[in-house]
């Protein structure tokens, strides 16, 4: 349904390259550079300037490719939409997942509802809350799941599933023969934490903050990209982190790792849908939600 000439001109745009553009559409270099001629002299404007052998876009074709952009994102939903309606859904569905939940929530969920919607074509980027919460807003996502929150008046959050981040230990630690200590133990403790931009990390920030902790006092040896490294490196040092309780159901079997409990300080915290607030949701982010609720609760 696009219009044949934006498609080359946004393939040509992606890699600034006729040559990559030639092999992405199979067609030949010179009907690449064709219709752009003939795209340039519609619009009335020029799109790229050439410099030997290097393009690059106009302010002009920069604008267009914006457009283009959001005609491309409308037409795969209309598409979606109307496959709804045959009864046949597919299309595209790309998803977004802060660090946790696309290793430890999210994979049942995919199968399940590759399964049900073999059609669909499936995607998923990951990254921290912040990084998830930004592509969502440049439009390369339909839909996110996150572990915190971002001030952003144009994402609406949709509630998921519940989550408790526990402090963690491996038996290398000088705790590990005791279940639970205090919150002034806990202030001289080594920890290792989620880096900056992640919801595990904000959501520990409120906590502490919430109990009259001045965070910044802590002991933090380091702050790690992930919850994978935080475990691999609680396996060689005798200091705590915390996890969410969903990424070390095997490490606490085998004993490589464990929880224990701080009085009077439990960490509770919701994994949430981030979709554009005011923008309405396609069928299939409508059933992808519907899935994923459905399987945890």
């Amino acid at each position: 349904m696009e219009n044949y000439r934006l498609k080359v001109f946004r393939t040509v745009a992606k890699s600034l390259s006729f040559t990559k553009a030639s092999r992405e559409l199979f067609i030949t270099q010179p009907a690449i550079t064709k219709n752009i001629q003939l795209l340039e002299n519609e619009v009335g404007l020029r799109l790229f300037n050439r410099s030997g052998n290097k393009i690059y876009l106009t302010e002009e074709g920069t604008v267009l490719l914006n457009y283009t952009n959001k005609l491309n994102k409308l037409e795969m939903e209309l598409e979606n939409e109307l496959n709804f309606f045959r009864e046949l859904p597919a299309g595209n569905l790309r998803l977004g997942c802060s660090t946790t939940i696309a290793q430890y929530v999210i994979p049942p969920i995919l199968s399940i509802f590759k399964k049900k919607f073999s059609e669909v074509k499936l995607s998923l980027l990951s990254g921290n809350t912040e990084q998830v919460a930004n592509i969502l807003l440049k439009g390369e996502i339909d839909l996110g799941i996150v572990e915190g929150k971002i001030k952003n008046k144009d994402i609406r959050y949709i509630k998921f599933v519940s989550d408790e981040l526990v402090p963690t230990i491996s038996f290398k630690s000088d705790l590990y023969n005791r279940n639970e200590i205090s919150l002034k133990e806990l202030e001289s403790i080594p920890l290792i934490l989620r880096e900056r931009g992640s919801g595990t990390l904000e959501v520990l920030e409120l906590a502490f903050k919430s109990k009259g902790i001045n965070f910044s006092k802590l002991n933090i040896l380091m702050y790690l990209g992930s919850t994978e490294a935080i475990k691999h490196y609680l396996e060689c040092d005798s200091c705590l982190s915390f996890i969410s309780t969903r990424a070390i159901n095997a490490e606490l079997k085998s004993g490589a790792l464990k929880k224990l409990r701080i009085r009077n300080f439990i960490i509770k915290r919701n994994f949430e849908f981030i979709t554009l607030q005011g923008l309405h949701s396609s069928k299939l982010v409508l059933k992808f939600i519907e899935t994923a609720k459905k399987f945890y609760n």
